[in-house]
């Protein structure tokens, strides 16, 4: 199972927010790419961005951290928020990213996810961020008319080969992931799923481990010292 650990950016800084609330976020570091040099010691191969600010707004007020990151660290990287254009992943291309992650626009703009399928292949990512059951879009913000298996069953029905699912009520709780929703996915559909949310110990990242998942992402519990990465990138192989 790949590890992803994660930053959140915010105006040029590392954050999380807690059950993904504009509201209750917490600064982490003034200088994400240090923390992406921190990553790479403990021996990360990956890691996973999300653009605050434009999964709020539709806007890539960070791309020149993300681009850093890209450039300057030899981490595969993915970055999810607000990418709503095919200019806007042409972009995050252009600067080195290796993987985009399409939220709200692949459940509102099915053209566009369509398209971006059709250009960039692996490249498009697709993010299903579970709020009561429902695919939540617009930073989590809004809930949409879809349910997770539902929504999941139409991404791989039009060829989408990875998915990164969070279950939002878990995300930055330090609770523990979400193991049966995660063991549904796997085995109802043929995708590459990501667990995302609430990954609090190694205990976690050994049940996804041992259920097969694809990969799972590494937040909060890094940054509060809860994982240590090295120990986490181990058990995880």
């Amino acid at each position: 199972m790949e590890l992803f650990p994660a930053i959140d950016l915010y105006e040029g800084k590392a954050v999380r927010l807690y059950k993904g609330d504009y509201n209750n976020m917490t600064v982490y570091s003034e200088n994400p790419i240090e923390i992406a040099r921190d990553f790479v010691e403990c021996g990360a191969k990956n890691i996973h961005i999300v653009d605050l600010e434009g999964a709020r707004d539709g806007t890539t007020p960070n791309l020149p951290i993300v681009e850093q990151i890209a450039r300057e660290t030899p981490l595969f990287t993915e970055i999810g928020g607000g990418i709503r254009s095919l200019d806007t992943v042409r972009t995050y291309i252009e600067a080195g990213v290796d993987r985009v992650i399409l939220g709200t626009a692949a459940v509102t703009d099915r053209d566009f996810l369509l398209a971006a399928l059709d250009r960039y292949g692996d490249k498009i990512a697709v993010g299903v961020d579970i709020k009561d059951g429902y695919v939540a879009i617009k930073g989590w913000l809004e809930k949409s008319r879809y349910t997770c298996f539902d929504f999941c069953q139409q991404m791989q029905d039009i060829g989408v080969r990875t998915i990164i699912c969070t279950d939002i009520s878990k995300d930055g709780a330090m609770q523990g992931t979400n193991v049966e929703l995660y063991r549904q996915l796997n085995g109802q559909f043929h995708i590459a799923f990501t667990a995302s949310g609430g990954v609090s110990g190694l205990e976690d990242i050994v049940a996804l481990r041992d259920m097969g998942m694809s990969a799972a992402i590494i937040g909060k519990a890094y940054y509060i010292g809860a994982i240590d990465l090295r120990e986490a990138l181990e058990v995880a192989k």
